[in-house]
């Protein structure tokens, strides 16, 4: 059995990659169509949109031969095709119009976007990504959904403590070492050194955020990683690092529990509050979500 299988099973998760499917979903943008006149456009079209239980704007394809990353509707920018466990984070973090918000990953836009549309293009939101590639997809998705209250930065999130800015929300959506439903040769391209490779980054970059993160303010940790060395590790790393912090509940009743105890390590039992998304359960790819809050 695969290394990772077996942890996961270590963790309670029996997985059979090949029996794991994932359904298509889409992000209805609101910013640009009402909700219920899409569906009754895509209905006419012969496509069904079926609402995802946990998710505000999210709803799944039931049209297997429908091409949904190139139809009019999807050109026009009134849906956005977003994983469903990836719109997760940003309806946790729960952006208003009025909030100063950090998107610190913000390529190649599907978050971006999703938090304008909280924020109903109001605000501002900062948005940086270092690779100057995926800006242009940033840039183009921005545009084609209607975006309109989005700053763009190319930067290096480490380095964001010289913005001179606070901001009332931030989200990090961790680059990771990924999850096998987003890549069928995942198993045979990841090592464990991979992993804690990821983790020394996701520790400079969650530390990086707490440094322009507002009393008061929120920040949510993410990663589409089943590792527990990029998930709760991290933040249990982070909250003994950062006593300023504190984690809270994230809202959701969809995923499971966090952690509090992997890999022969225990853990801070507040880890619990954070919520993981095992795909074989959840028919979503793998999720990590943590939500914390800046208290002195």
């Amino acid at each position: 059995m695969n290394k990772f299988l077996e942890r996961y099973k270590e963790l309670g998760h029996d997985i059979v990659p090949e029996e794991v499917k994932t359904v298509r979903a889409i992000r209805i943008n609101t910013l640009k169509i009402d909700v219920q006149e899409l569906i009754d456009r895509m209905s006419k079209e012969g496509v069904k949109l079926t609402k995802i239980p946990f998710l505000d704007f999210g709803y799944h394809v039931d049209s297997p031969n429908f091409s949904v990353g190139a139809a009019p509707e999807a050109l026009q920018g009134y849906y956005y095709v977003q994983e469903a466990a990836a719109q997760i984070p940003v309806q946790v973090l729960a952006p208003k119009k009025t909030d100063l918000v950090l998107d610190m990953s913000a390529a190649p836009g599907g978050k971006t976007t999703q938090i304008a549309q909280y924020m109903e293009n109001q605000g501002v939101l900062v948005a940086i990504d270092s690779n100057s590639s995926r800006l242009i997809s940033l840039r183009n998705n921005i545009e084609r959904l209607g975006v309109t209250n989005t700053i763009i930065y190319q930067k290096d999130a480490q380095f964001i403590f010289d913005f001179g800015v606070e901001f009332d929300k931030i989200l990090l959506d961790a680059p990771c070492s990924g999850n096998f439903c987003i890549d069928e040769n995942w198993f045979n391209k990841r090592s464990i050194e991979d992993v804690k490779e990821s983790a020394k980054m996701q520790k400079k970059l969650i530390r990086a955020a707490a440094s322009v993160l507002k009393k008061g303010g929120t920040l949510v940790y993410s990663t589409c990683s089943l590792e527990p060395e990029e998930d709760e590790f991290v933040v249990d790393w982070f909250l003994k690092e950062h006593p300023e912090m504190k984690i809270e509940e994230t809202g959701l009743k969809a995923g499971e529990q966090g952690l509090t105890e992997a890999l022969g390590t225990k853990l801070n039992p507040e880890l619990r509050l954070c919520r993981r998304f095992w795909p074989e359960r959840t028919k979503t790819q793998g999720f990590f979500i943590a939500k914390l809050r800046r208290i002195s």
